[in-house]
């Protein structure tokens, strides 16, 4: 069963930033969907450029 995907992105997503230990906004963001099918936003941090990641709702 697959789930519907939001068709756009919001502007501006904040996320976690495991390596600088705080919220920021990401960059170059993009949807994705995981493995088991939920979406996702996958972007850089601006300030480290680690990989970040946010679960979306349904």
């Amino acid at each position: 069963m697959a789930l519907p995907i939001p068709p756009s992105l919001p502007a501006e997503i904040e996320a976690y930033c495991v390596k600088c230990r705080a919220n920021r906004r990401m960059t170059a963001a993009q949807l994705v969907t995981t493995k088991n099918g939920r979406p996702a936003a996958k972007g850089k941090c601006p300030v480290c450029g680690t990989t970040m990641m946010k679960f979306l709702s349904k």
